[in-house]
């Protein structure tokens, strides 16, 4: 019995989804609940089962493609005997000797026909596509690499080819061989981030206020209890929480920033939803921290740990990505120094973190080194005045430098 497999509803106002990646190929064995295909929406990267057992049959739309919420993408034969005996000896020669039941799940179709037209063992090349797939290019580099390689040479060969590669270096660079040029289609993902920084840019009033923070205390805080803390509650105690529970106390004292204009209104919130940046294999995802001011530091340090190690396995569902009231961005874990961070409408705020760097400061009269980061916050100035703002970023610098406020909501 042959069944459909359709593009699932992924989310409301989604109505086209992206081919990420098929994960089995044609004439695979596949189990219920095994995932089979990869697709990309506007906001996150998910994955399609299998409804049944059987064997993938047929792929009706090739990776990279296009897909609408409903449209069938493939079908699968029922069944798990017969079935995967034909599905196995349809299979070309080189996918029975050449790749191991592993590799079936890894090799994509195109890359195992180029494989096999090219006598590539694929079982030796490091993959480049979502999950270490081995993807077309991967092998017809492989390929390219296996033509140039050279037999082994006598001496005089050997230094007759060192010269004439040097020789065609040179001719290639004085010709531009080298310059080439790749067209790729953004994949939905991009399109959406693009789209939503141009509307960003456009549609708000801009203005962002800098101030720095000493984290001298909150680091001698850590040293002490890190142990204990993640002994007691199995998770790491991170800067991020004291970022976090510093950055409710703000929006709790200045409620504007914590808000969003619909038409002539402004809309004000009594919770508190944070968006907390994390940087995913497709790019940056901004899940959202639910009710965070009803966290404890524990609490929060676990579902930050959990939106990370989510977003490089592609598992952060798009209804995690939607809303959000504030949004908290740590461009500090690349290095960076100081950046302006884009909002996020129709939210009124964003706060940058960075780089903790050791530099002279002046505590008391002395020239003494500290630990210090800049923070950024970006806010929407039609709606957040100058005044406010600053006192925000003056709120958060008192409770990351006094940690002790935060334990006290003092």
């Amino acid at each position: 019995m042959s069944v459909e497999i359709v593009i699932p509803a992924v989310g409301e106002s989604i109505s086209e989804v992206f081919i990420a990646a098929w994960l089995k190929a044609e004439g695979a064995s596949v189990k219920k609940d095994e995932p089979i295909l990869e697709i990309e929406t506007d906001k996150a990267t998910l994955e399609v089962p299998s409804p049944v057992d059987g064997v993938l049959a047929k792929q009706l739309k090739p990776q990279g493609a296009s897909a609408l919420v409903g449209e069938v993408i493939a079908h699968i034969q029922e069944g798990t005997s017969s079935e995967d005996k034909s599905a196995q000896e349809s299979l070309p020669e080189t996918d029975s000797t050449q790749q191991g039941a592993q590799q079936d799940d890894v090799v994509m179709p195109a890359a195992a026909r180029l494989a096999a037209e090219e006598g590539i063992d694929t079982s030796k090349l490091t993959g480049s596509g979502p999950g270490g797939r081995v993807l077309k290019e991967d092998v017809a580099k492989a390929a390219q690499i296996a033509k140039n390689a050279p037999t082994t040479p006598s001496d005089s060969q050997q230094n007759n080819q060192q010269n004439n590669q040097q020789n065609n270096q040179q001719n290639n660079q004085q010709t531009g061989s080298f310059r080439q040029e790749e067209t790729v289609p953004m994949s939905p993902l991009r399109r959406t981030i693009a789209r939503r920084l141009v509307e960003s840019q456009q549609t708000t009033a801009t203005l962002t206020t800098f101030n720095e923070v000493d984290l001298s205390e909150v680091m001698a805080l850590r040293q002490s209890y890190k142990e204990a803390f993640e002994k007691k509650h199995g998770v790491r105690l991170g800067f991020m929480s004291f970022f976090v529970r510093a950055t409710i106390e703000a929006l709790k004292e200045i409620p504007e920033i914590n808000a969003r204009i619909e038409g002539d209104s402004i809309i004000y919130h009594n919770y508190c939803d944070i968006g907390i940046a994390v940087s995913g294999k497709k790019g940056l995802l901004v899940p959202i921290m639910r009710n965070a001011e009803r966290l404890s530091f524990a609490e929060i340090e676990k579902t930050i740990g959990d939106f990370g190690r989510r977003a490089q396995d592609n598992k952060i569902s798009p209804e995690e990505l939607s809303g959000g009231t504030f949004t908290i961005s740590n461009g500090g874990v690349f290095g960076s120094l100081m950046s302006t961070p884009i909002l996020n409408p129709p939210q009124s705020g964003v706060l940058g973190m960075h780089n903790i760097v050791e530099r002279p400061v002046a505590v008391e009269g002395q020239v003494v080194i500290r630990p210090m980061m800049y923070i950024a916050l970006s806010y929407d100035h039609r709606i957040v005045d100058g005044r406010e703002a600053v006192t925000f970023l003056k709120r958060i610098k008192e409770g990351v430098e006094k940690p002790a406020r935060l334990l006290l909501e003092v």
